[in-house]
Formats: structure tokens, sequence, C-alpha cells
């Protein structure tokens, strides 16, 4: 199977470089992207939407899409553009976001946003990430073009919601879930309408690529059918 991976916002294609193997091992054929980035120009969510849909459409099978945080947004939009190209969209500790939607607010400078520090995130999200791979993976990070996080999303085609949808939470599990996106509206409201979806409880912060990936890497090949 081919597997489109994509990061969350500050990561590239190196954030999943401890999940390829496995991938590789269980015979599938991953392919990591990096968003396009500030010197592309005044880009917003969608202009990386179609980053990802420029790979589904070089690619000649039925892919999987996986993206993690604000990538999951990316990934969504791609299965809203191809769905008949989606085997399966498994979204990494995120959500579906429901049409116009935005990923989250960052303080934009120079027009762009910084990676604001491992200390800026909740507590929860960070606290199984070991100082060795946080000093590491800050090394790694880049800026992310100032428009792309608030930027609404554009979905449209309602065939997405027959796409199969994997969720590997880190702290939720298939009934807190529901339970906490009944207060999002909206969100509650796209993640209801699709026909396939089930949620996998990882037991991990935000960022699992990092601070489980064998664990993790295990969870995802399972994942992927």
């Amino acid at each position: 199977m081919d597997i489109i991976l994509v990061p969350g916002l500050w990561l590239t294609a190196s954030s999943w470089d401890d999940l390829v193997p496995a991938l590789e091992a269980a015979g599938h054929r991953p392919h990591p992207l990096s968003m396009p980035g500030p010197a592309v120009g005044d880009l917003v969510v969608d202009d990386w939407v179609d980053a990802v849909v420029s790979e589904i459409d070089r690619l000649d099978q039925p892919v999987v899409l996986v993206g993690h945080s604000g990538g999951g947004n990316v990934v969504w939009g791609a299965a809203d553009r191809r769905p008949e190209r989606i085997a399966r969209v498994i979204l990494v500790d995120t959500i579906v976001p429901h049409p116009g939607a935005m990923i989250s607010e960052f303080p934009v400078h120079d027009g762009v946003v910084h990676f604001p520090g491992w200390d800026f995130f909740d507590h929860d999200d960070v606290a199984d990430i070991d100082d060795e791979t946080r000093r590491r993976t800050a090394e790694q990070v880049v800026d992310v073009p100032g428009r792309v996080p608030t930027s609404p999303i554009t979905l449209g085609d309602d065939r997405r919601f027959s796409v199969p949808v994997t969720i590997l939470s880190g702290q939720l599990d298939a009934e807190s879930l529901p339970r906490v996106l009944a207060d999002w509206g909206a969100y509650a409201e796209e993640f209801g309408r699709i026909v396939d979806v089930e949620v996998v409880h990882l037991g991990s912060g935000h960022w699992p690529q990092f601070s489980q990936p064998a664990e993790f890497a295990e969870k995802l090949v399972a994942a992927v059918r």
C-alpha cells in the first residue's frame, strides 16, 4: 500500500523517520512529505492540500493518508478532493475538520509562525518527550507560512464521509472522544457523518512518533488496511 505521511506544523518529512522502516517491513511504500514553506509565497492551508493531492495523483494505486496534528486538516482536505483514490485516512492525535475550520492560532512574525518551543504546549501533550528528544527534534523544525494555521479548509464533496477513518488518539478512546466532541459543534457533526470510523487509544502525548516510536509504529501498521 502507498502511504502518504503528512507532518504537523513545524515538522518535515524527517519527523516520520522512525516509522518508515516498520511500514516498509510490513510491505508498504511510505511517502513522507514536507509541506511547502514560506519561500514558496503567501500560502494558505489549501495550498498544502494541493501538495498532497499532487502526490496522490503521482501514484497509480489507492493510497492511505496519514496526518499528524494540523496535518490532519491537510489530509482530510485531500480526501475531499480525491475520495475515490483514498483507501483510508489515519489521523494522529487530531480529528476531522469541518468546512471552513482552521488549524489553530499562533503569533505571526515577519510573515511566518516560528516554533514556540516545547514548553509552550500543555503538559499532557509533551510530558512523555524526554529532554534529549526535545533538543534533537527542536533542531529539525521549520517556520510555517503565516496564513496556513488560520486559513479555512475547503471541503465540499460529501463522498469524503465514505472514506474509512482511523483516529490514533494520544489520550482519548472510542468512548471518550465522542463525548469531548459533543461540545465542539460543527466538529461533532463532521465526525458523526463518517460512515466507517474507529478510534485507537495510544496512551501518549501529542507527538507519539517522538515519544514512543516503536509502539506507535506497531499501531500505525495495524491501522493500514
